[in-house]
């Protein structure tokens, strides 16, 4: 008996190094150079006191060694296979008159929950450029119901802004499929369960590399690495 599960074991290792199977891919996005100084944020009196240090812009979230978070990493090389609605919906939260966070990503037909956890209004309003995604202007009361919004069309870095408190912002990048990540403060970034193959992966950084760092990268069944520095121009 114990032979024969040795030779069935042996035969599902085979079968997957003939044939691949799904991996991750992983990878830390650093920044070459040194970022420029954050702006300073002059909220309004009730803003102001949800805060107990003056706030500044965020673009460049960089640790010690240039690790670099909100970097957006995903597939270019595949489409059509977004999980739509039924993917997990993405949650962007308003507290202390901030969008958080401030980078997100989505799939096509995803839903985009947006919360209100101040004590005072906001207005949701998102402000699309691709064909198809429709622009919106939503007031959210205090503490109030969820806005859930969705796009059909794949755009980088589509915005989110507040007409009330025009300081804030966030932004989401919608792809049609679910192969992507944001990297974390670390710069550490993880896509899940992508199946064998060969694919052109990007880095994209509101700031540093809009447009988009790419390498090809092929994944073979085991995790795959793929680093990248993203160089201020």
């Amino acid at each position: 008996m114990k032979h024969t599960v040795r030779v069935f074991t042996a035969l599902i290792l085979s079968a997957s190094v003939h044939t691949g199977m799904a991996a991750d891919i992983v990878g830390t996005i650093k920044l070459k150079g040194t970022a420029p100084a954050e702006t300073p944020i002059p909220l309004d009196p009730a803003c102001g006191k949800l805060h107990d240090k003056p706030m500044t812009t965020t673009h460049f979230v960089v640790g010690p060694g240039g690790e670099l978070a909100n970097t957006v990493v995903y597939l270019k090389s595949v489409s059509g296979k977004s999980a739509g609605a039924s993917a997990v919906p993405i949650v962007i939260d308003q507290s202390g008159c901030q969008y958080s966070p401030h980078i997100s990503a989505a799939q096509t037909g995803q839903k985009i929950l947006v919360k209100n956890s101040d004590t005072f209004l906001h207005n949701v309003h998102p402000t699309p450029t691709a064909p198809g995604n429709k622009e919106e202007n939503k007031a959210q009361m205090p503490k109030g119901a969820d806005l859930t919004f969705s796009y059909n069309t794949p755009e980088q870095f589509l915005r989110f802004k507040c007409d009330v408190h025009p300081w804030m912002f966030a932004y989401v990048t919608v792809v049609d499929h679910p192969y992507i990540a944001v990297s974390g403060k670390d710069g550490k970034f993880k896509i899940s369960n992508v199946p064998a193959g060969k694919y052109t992966i990007s880095a994209a950084h509101r700031k540093a590399a809009p447009g988009g760092v790419d390498k090809e990268i092929e994944v073979k069944g085991d995790s795959v690495t793929a680093d990248f520095t993203l160089e201020l121009k």
